[in-house]
């Protein structure tokens, strides 16, 4: 006999919702990408008027001979850096700067900044050693004047240690000259290797160091294979920097030796003067100046490529 329960009528299921649609962003309005373009537009402008503008004048004067009247000489000005002994001896110290301006700040640099990583005396140490980046390159060329010069500081000081054969005319001879004005300019310089290392030295995880002990690693391979990698952003930004700037440098050389004797402590950045305005050759200067920037920007996306490609990519 069926019970009054068994009797009931069983409810009939819930419908299932359909699945709600995704919601869509609407597409960005042109109104905004205008508005975005706007405000773009002030900074794009004064880079154009700056910076392109004078490059793109400077590549068309330079296909241009050097007379009143000056006739389209295709390649000719490019050809002096071939034929004419001052551009390629330019060249060769462009190339000395740009291995000392690079090398040397990056070893002291990260030299220094190890060792007064949390040491007592650190903050007099930086000081010491940022200060000199402070004083235009100018200032930093008439105290080494005060040094260098025949009856300067550093013959002086040789002659009253009894060692006054090693005294000599030190910007008076090729490469000598070249050599002590890298010196110069890399006291200068590594005053900002050092800040950069430092800030990176103090991002490291203590935990990586730690755990690299705890392995058995300790001294230099420590330092070599866990401290350096996690260095590799803060190198590069030193090593680019110092490329540019020892490509570009000008007003520490024209203090000190005008480029000479003989204009043979030249670079490109002091033979672009010469030829432009001394030598009145404003040709043969835009061609310099147009082998320099292309210089820098090469082996500025040279390096930089290599050193951020992720491994393996």
């Amino acid at each position: 006999m069926t019970s009054a329960v068994d009797r009931r009528p069983t409810a009939a299921p819930s419908p299932v919702p359909p699945p709600a649609s995704p919601v869509r962003t609407p597409p960005r309005r042109l109104k905004d990408r205008l508005a975005g373009a706007g405000f773009l537009a002030p900074a794009v402008l004064l880079v154009a008027a700056l910076l392109l503008t004078p490059f793109a004048v400077t590549v068309y004067r330079s296909f241009f001979g050097d007379g009143r009247v000056s006739s389209f000489t295709w390649f000719t000005n490019y050809g002096l850096f071939l034929s004419d002994p001052v551009l390629a001896k330019s060249i060769e110290n462009t190339l000395m700067w740009v291995v000392g301006t690079v090398a040397l700040p990056l070893v002291l640099g990260l030299g220094i900044a190890v060792m007064t990583n949390q040491s007592g005396w650190s903050r007099v140490a930086r000081l010491l050693v940022v200060l000199p980046y402070a004083i235009s390159g100018s200032a930093v060329a008439v105290v080494w004047n005060f040094i260098l010069t025949t009856d300067g500081a550093a013959n002086q000081a040789l002659q009253a240690l009894g060692l006054g054969s090693f005294a000599q005319g030190w910007l008076l001879e090729w490469p000598g000259n070249t050599l002590v004005m890298i010196v110069a300019n890399t006291w200068q310089s590594t005053g900002v290797a050092v800040i950069l290392f430092l800030v990176g030295l103090q991002t490291i995880p203590p935990e990586t160091l730690e755990a690299a002990s705890l392995d058995g690693a300790d001294g230099l391979r420590k330092f070599w294979y866990v401290v350096m990698p996690q260095l590799r952003t803060v190198s590069v930004i030193v090593v680019g920097s110092s490329l540019v700037n020892g490509l570009k440098s000008f007003d520490l050389i024209w203090v000190l030796t005008q480029g000479g004797p003989g204009r043979n402590s030249e670079t490109l950045a002091v033979s672009m003067y010469q030829e432009t305005f001394l030598a009145l050759r404003p040709g043969a200067g835009a061609a310099v100046a147009v082998v320099l920037t292309v210089i820098v920007l090469l082996a500025s996306w040279l390096y930089l490529r290599r050193q951020l490609t992720p491994k393996g990519a």
